[in-house]
């Protein structure tokens, strides 16, 4: 049986993970944030002090996404999202990546974005930390590659979640959906299908790719 680190797993796509990770019969280790807290160093540290057994699969999906014009975003605010979209997750697996290359096997998925692919106005912290995640996750498959650890990304468009449904109206949500080619919003559990396939045993060749998810949101 795999055990499975997964960040960001109370709700929405992490949930979705957890479900799919579930059914493929691993174990998985979901730290609620007062166990694990990614704005804190001192959390970091203190959660993987603890971690007393070897993890196969980690899944970096918590995240944060403070949306603000460019005069308006505070220097903490930058600091807050790089801290848990990128750094933290950095320091994840710099610390699991040792025993991954012992056992000579290892998945990491990162969660990044559609915002890092392409962009949009008042989220350029957001799209800075997604687009470092991308560009670290191809480094470290190439670093890691050799040890049968592969490293990749999936990048969702919009998705239909609890925080989506909180930051719009139905009719904003719709509108969306309209801008979308497959004319909807994703479910978090066809983002959860893809990390899935990427963690389990079917993936032997793929990596250092960044999946982008977005029912062609991209292709406009």
């Amino acid at each position: 049986m795999r055990t499975a680190l997964v960040t960001g797993a109370s709700r929405g796509i992490g949930a979705a993970i957890v479900e799919k990770l579930s059914a493929l019969d691993c174990k998985v280790l979901t730290p609620s944030r007062a166990e694990l807290d990614l704005a804190s160093d001192r959390s970091v540290e203190s959660y993987l002090a603890k971690l007393d057994q070897p993890v196969d699969i980690l899944i970096n999906d918590a995240g944060i996404n403070l949306i603000a014009a460019l005069e308006n975003i505070q220097h903490q605010d930058i600091i807050d999202t790089l801290q848990i979209n990128l750094l933290a997750p950095f320091r994840l697996i710099q610390f699991l990546a040792p025993q991954m290359k012992m056992q000579k096997y290892g998945r990491i998925v990162n969660i990044s974005s559609v915002w890092s692919v392409v962009s949009k106005a008042g989220r350029s912290s957001y799209a800075m930390s997604k687009s470092a995640l991308n560009g670290m996750t191809r480094s470290l498959a190439v670093e890691l590659a050799p040890f049968n650890i592969l490293v990749n990304a999936v990048a969702p468009g919009y998705v239909m979640t609890d925080l989506t449904r909180q930051n719009n109206t139905p009719i904003e949500i719709e509108n969306i959906g309209r801008s979308i080619p497959i004319q909807r919003l994703a479910k978090p559990q066809e983002i959860a299908n893809v990390a899935a396939f990427l963690c389990s045993e079917q993936n032997t060749y793929l990596t250092g790719q960044i999946i982008v998810v977005d029912g062609g949101y991209t292709c406009l």
